[in-house]
């Protein structure tokens, strides 16, 4: 998608009204949604900045910062450092069921890419013992990526398998979801123990997903078990939350 500058005519905010009772922030919110929905503003484009913008309407820079910030709240722009404000892309909503993240962009119509950040073979400790269900000090690979969808940075997974898969460190990870490449071996995923949650973001999380550092992400804990009730894998992901969301169907008993 575009990522220029889009600078939107004064003429779209000739109706605001300056002496009403709705807040001047607020009415500028709802104008520049107005022009993210009808597709003035589309996915990825660049809004002008604060000060530029507040200075063409006659606007302080706090009303116009909140006027953005309602928006970001909101899901529709993202700020971004080193590039500004954007108009984000079309969100992924991924249903929780049996599938990779790979999978999920492609059966969403998005490009999936990946970069390979660590692949390392070790000895399980403690906790990873623990997920994967292993004596401690059994042999274990690590595997770190950043998964794009659209060249766009959308998530980093972490993921940890027992003995039996150490040697998919030879693999094309970069090409493949993990799943697709367990798949190839025969493994049938069944059942899966998973925890969905939210935390701020670190330095080095900020720096890969493009976002400010202590910015909210949505996290995943996944344990996939095979059809004899063997953990295959242990998976800790963070999702960037203005690009992603789980879709859980509840069903009354």
């Amino acid at each position: 998608m575009s990522q220029e500058e889009v600078i939107l005519p004064l003429g779209d905010f000739a109706d605001l009204d300056r002496g009403g009772p709705i807040p001047l922030y607020f009415q500028l919110a709802q104008k520049i949604e107005s022009a993210i929905k009808d597709g003035r503003l589309a996915p990825g484009s660049r809004l002008e900045n604060e000060i530029a913008l507040g200075n063409r309407l006659s606007l302080s820079r706090p009303t116009v910062r909140r006027a953005i910030q309602e928006l970001v709240d909101k899901g529709l722009l993202v700020r971004r450092r080193g590039v500004g404000t954007q108009v984000v892309h079309g969100q992924i909503h991924r249903k929780v069921e049996l599938t990779s993240l790979h999978e999920d962009l492609s059966n969403g119509g998005k490009a999936p890419s990946t970069k390979v950040l660590e692949i390392k073979r070790s000895n399980a400790d403690q906790k990873i013992a623990g997920h994967l269900n292993v004596k401690v000090g059994s042999p274990v690979l690590m595997i770190k990526r950043l998964r794009f969808a659209d060249n766009v940075p959308v998530a980093i997974l972490e993921n940890w398998l027992p003995e039996d898969f150490v040697d998919l460190a030879d693999e094309n990870l970069a090409s493949h979801g993990l799943y697709q490449l367990l798949k190839a071996r025969g493994v049938s995923i069944k059942v899966a123990q998973q925890n969905i949650g939210a935390r701020k973001s670190n330095t080095a999380e900020s720096e890969m997903l493009n976002v400010e550092k202590g910015s909210a992400l949505l996290t995943m804990e996944r344990t996939a078990f095979d059809a004899t009730g063997k953990a295959v894998e242990w998976g800790h992901h963070c999702y960037r939350p203005d690009l992603y969301s789980f879709e859980v169907t509840l069903v009354e008993k």
